[in-house]
């Protein structure tokens, strides 16, 4: 009998033993590994809430733009690609709102898009090829509404282009990038019918995304999404009405459930709150359910949406857009925070946001880079807004 006793007792003591070193074993929720980041601040007054990274010299090394100011890589030597200007941000905003590079022209070197304020024009600046010279202006359009330009591959060509509204006509549009150094045009193309919703000067809230996973890319306000044909240039895209919930930054689309069909990420530009918008219905005609990631800080007038950690889920990086209206915002005056938000997902598929503090003294601004700045395998944070231009160079 005290052998059975004794047998029964190994065999307790053994599988609390091995529970134990399975529960040790599983990823920590409280992410006690998480990725760390080194700040650095390479001009320290407003600028621009726009940035853009890309080798602008041609010699291998990643450089940083902000409004007419080009950082030369790696001891960001200030160039300029127009006449400067000087902001107050107390009192008013830059008229450098998003910026993006790319090689319009097809001569090898990278160019500069750059959107003002909106509802203005949008230029594209052409790269004088290494000598120190202003670079010459040429206008793309002339009426950029919606705060949250994109600048994305519509018709899958491998060519970035511009999607933003027109409030003269009330249409949202896609401008089809150059494809012949012959003819550097932007053509611009509707998607919507005249008088749409999202695309008067101050709309907030535009994404990219493929909603009823039919394999195309649609674009997302927070009234609803137009659905892409097989022929982008198809006019109109239909309209979807749906609720989105308040006016936000980026908006993108992932399946967060993994339940088969795809979910949207949004937060609020100027008030509280970071959601994801879970798709409870069918492909055809989904419907959605708001959930609540974070309302701790507001303004997050900018959000990137990539896999910083490298552990095959994307995570969010966002942070507050200091002063975003003079301080006037709900917590317009609390600490301009930057944050990364850790996706991990649950044995039932349920997934949760850990929240990582990088920053409580930079923010954003209207749009979060990440690139690998350093080319070191390891995705790095660029920022540019009413603190200055700072990057954060993951360690």
């Amino acid at each position: 009998m005290r052998i059975i006793i004794w047998l029964a007792m190994f065999c307790v003591l053994l599988t609390v033993s091995f529970s134990f070193l399975i529960k040790e074993n599983k990823p920590s929720m409280n992410s006690m590994d998480s990725i760390t980041f080194t700040k650095h601040v390479i001009h320290d007054t407003f600028i621009s809430e726009g940035v853009a990274v890309g080798d602008v010299n041609r010699d291998g090394l990643k450089d940083i733009i902000a409004n007419f100011y080009w950082f030369e890589a790696p001891e960001w030597k200030v160039h300029e690609i127009q006449k400067p200007q000087n902001y107050d941000f107390t009192k008013g905003y830059s008229n450098s709102f998003l910026n993006y590079t790319m090689d319009v022209n097809f001569d090898g070197w990278l160019d500069f898009i750059f959107i003002g304020f909106p509802g203005e024009e949008v230029y594209w600046f052409e790269n004088p090829k290494g000598k120190e010279v202003y670079w010459t202006k040429h206008l793309i359009d002339s009426n950029a509404c919606n705060e949250s330009p994109m600048f994305v591959d519509i018709d899958d060509n491998g060519r970035m282009d511009l999607v933003f509204g027109n409030e003269n006509t009330g249409t949202m549009m896609w401008l089809r990038s150059p494809d012949s150094k012959n003819d550097l045009d932007w053509t611009p193309i509707p998607i919507s019918k005249i008088n749409s919703p999202g695309t008067k000067k101050y709309d907030h809230g535009l994404g990219y995304g493929d909603v009823n996973n039919d394999g195309r890319n649609d674009i997302i306000i927070t009234h609803g999404w137009w659905e892409a044909p097989l022929d982008r240039k198809q006019v109109p895209w239909r309209f979807h009405k749906t609720d989105f919930g308040k006016p936000c930054s980026q908006m993108y689309v992932y399946d967060f459930d993994r339940d088969g069909d795809n979910d949207i990420i949004s937060a609020s530009a100027h008030k509280f709150g970071i959601w994801w918008h879970e798709n409870i219905s069918n492909r055809d005609d989904p419907g959605f359910s708001r959930h609540l990631i974070d309302s701790t800080f507001s303004q997050t007038h900018g959000l990137a949406f990539t896999d910083m950690n490298k552990d095959g889920l994307p995570d969010i990086i966002t942070g507050k857009r200091f002063f975003a209206h003079q301080g006037k915002d709900p917590g317009g005056l609390d600490p301009a925070v930057l944050y990364w938000y850790e996706l991990q997902m649950d044995e039932d598929n349920n997934p949760s946001w850990i929240p990582h503090l990088i920053d409580d003294n930079s923010g954003a601004g209207l749009q979060v880079v990440i690139d690998d700045l350093n080319n070191d395998g390891k995705l790095d944070i660029i920022n540019s807004n009413k603190k200055g231009v700072i990057y954060f160079l993951q360690d």
